[in-house]
């Protein structure tokens, strides 16, 4: 079976729309159809109906979904093995959160090399949801994220923490800071929640930003205040150009280790995990 009809099964999966999956995929739609109907015609199922509300999966569509899923996932998996086949004994493609990636991404892989020579890896730094995604899919052996998004096949475990610290280049007392000048950091859903419930007066800030070392660049530029991690905090103070906001504590964001299900458990995914969470608790 081509891998083909099953990513395009599980993109309308998504779209519930043969014109949005033609678009993602840059596709005709007819392109769309007709591999639909051969997926079909394989399974001897019909998998989708069109009505005026849109594309609707039929009951052997929905069953057809987890399977789909390990199938595309298995694929890669296979294809990658096959690759790198001729040049090591295993490979390996890790995803890295940003911010962890901006501190420690130089000292893990050096780790991960020295304990494992023999395995070929790829590292891809990246936000949440696309890891989330790409693990999903089988693009990903493991990451290492701040948000799980708990998809099926998926072990979502903690493995430490980052901490983000309130720094500011105008002064060290939460009253003095503006909202005009303040940065949101918008590390992930609950870093979010965390920071609304310490400053709310800050919402409406006018800028925000999703990655630690743009938030340090615009300190640096612009001046004001923002949560920054406490390594970067750390620097910032130690080279005049900002001091720590004291009255506000600092906000730990959970740092969690993403594999498929069938791999949790494997030896090298395990020596990797470790490598980072020692890492991050050192």
């Amino acid at each position: 079976m081509q891998i083909e009809l099953i990513e395009t099964y599980l993109d309308l999966m998504e779209t519930r729309s043969f014109n949005r999956t033609a678009e993602r995929l840059n596709l005709t739609q007819s392109t769309i159809s007709h591999r639909i109907q051969a997926l079909e015609t394989a399974l001897t199922r019909r998998l989708f109906t069109r009505n005026k509300g849109g594309t609707v999966p039929t009951s052997a569509g929905l069953r057809f979904l987890d399977h789909a899923r390990a199938l595309q996932r298995q694929w890669h998996e296979a294809a990658r093995a096959v690759e790198s086949a001729g040049a090591y004994e295993h490979a390996m493609r890790i995803g890295v959160q940003q911010d962890v990636a901006e501190r420690l991404a130089g000292p893990w892989l050096a780790a991960i090399r020295a304990d494992l020579p023999a395995t070929s890896i790829y590292m891809e730094v990246d936000y949440s949801g696309q890891m989330n995604r790409d693990l999903a899919s089988g693009d990903l052996d493991l990451a290492i994220l701040y948000t799980p998004h708990h998809l099926p096949d998926l072990h979502y475990e903690r493995i430490g923490e980052m901490t983000y610290v309130l720094v500011s280049t105008l002064s060290a007392l939460a009253v003095d800071l503006r909202v005009e000048t303040y940065i949101y950091a918008n590390y992930s859903p609950a870093f979010d929640r965390a920071q609304r419930l310490a400053l709310p007066q800050f919402v409406g800030a006018p800028l925000a930003s999703g990655q630690n070392i743009a938030i340090a660049g615009l300190l640096r530029s612009l001046g004001g205040a923002a949560f920054v991690s406490k390594a970067t905090a750390d620097d910032l103070v130690e080279s005049g150009a900002a001091q720590i906001v004291a009255d506000v504590a600092p906000i730990a964001q959970t740092v969690y280790a993403a594999t498929g299900i069938r791999t949790r458990h494997a030896p090298q995914h395990r020596r990797i995990i470790s490598a980072m969470a020692d890492l991050l608790n050192g």
